[in-house]
């Protein structure tokens, strides 16, 4: 695959104002983290059904009641997600999520009885698929970025601030995605996968143990406390799974919009097309991550 300085200076543009935007909700706040997520999640529902439509025509023949509702309650899921950071006159977030979520767990079969004419079980399967692969991910990103995790060490107790863990994603994936576009447009020969010609072993290889290396120095730039470099056991397999679940992704939404039939799933972002096509590495890295956390670092 022969570099192209173009497509690489578009793409990295993009990416920078991507981190950029992705930093400012990190930082700043609880709220500018929910909010700048809540945008994404509706983001990628939108175009995750535009693209099941193309794949299952069927799919396009669904209610409003159904297209908008199981958004809405995957966006409860986020709300419960929350952590108990959010709330608006004393009521949080996390419990608004719960009983929204409840009311549309019934609402929503009753109103695709009365409203549609022919109930498609694989129609409900698609919504289904897209509330484990989308809403449950950003929901798992809500629970990670509002929970600060104790790590005890040689009988001293290190605390990660809330926060930290989302940002370690979000860069490992970053970085990996760019040096493997770099590494492979340089030395890749050897294809991934046919899903994805353009990936090579080469350039994911590289990019994974890029990702690991970055982290690796950056991370006590990051963290502010006090720091030793034990740390880093808890804290490189981080940037490890991001990285490997991120490219398979990657893959996995390439399969959707080959089956769709469509290049990229959406033009929200210059040289890296629509929500999906910027965060489908996170939706598959997430619940890893989450997993790693609740067994080895809580």
């Amino acid at each position: 695959m022969a570099f192209n300085w173009q497509t690489f200076k578009t793409r990295a543009l993009t990416a920078i104002v991507f981190v950029a935007v992705m930093l400012t909700g990190l930082l700043w706040n609880h709220w500018s983290f929910f909010v700048l997520f809540s945008i994404i999640h509706f983001g990628c529902w939108t175009e995750y059904q535009k693209l099941v439509g193309l794949i299952d025509p069927g799919y396009k023949e669904i209610t409003p009641f159904h297209k908008y509702g199981v958004m809405l309650a995957g966006w409860c899921l986020m709300l419960w997600f929350s952590g108990d950071g959010l709330a608006i006159g004393g009521l949080r977030l996390h419990e608004m999520g719960w009983w929204l979520g409840l009311i549309l767990v019934f609402l929503l079969p009753i109103t695709e009885l009365l409203f549609s004419g022919n109930i498609r079980l694989k129609n409900i399967a698609h919504s289904l698929f897209g509330l484990v692969y989308i809403s449950l991910s950003w929901g798992l990103m809500m629970d990670l970025y509002s929970t600060a995790i104790n790590i005890h060490l040689h009988d001293t107790v290190f605390v990660l601030e809330t926060g930290i863990i989302p940002v370690i994603i979000i860069l490992s994936i970053w970085v990996n995605d760019t040096m493997a576009y770099i590494v492979g447009s340089f030395i890749g020969k050897t294809p991934l996968s046919s899903i994805s010609p353009k990936k090579t072993w080469e350039g994911t290889i590289g990019g994974i143990l890029l990702a690991i290396a970055a982290i690796g120095f950056l991370f006590p730039l990051l963290y502010f406390g006090s720091f030793t470099s034990y740390l880093l056991i808890f804290i490189l397999p981080i940037a490890a799974i991001s990285a490997v679940a991120g490219t398979f992704g990657d893959l996995l939404e390439s399969k959707l919009k080959r089956l769709a039939g469509v290049k990229d799933s959406g033009q929200i972002m210059p040289g890296h097309g629509g929500f999906l096509d910027r965060f489908d590495s996170l939706l598959l890295a997430i619940p890893f991550v989450w997993l790693y956390v609740q067994l080895f670092m809580k």
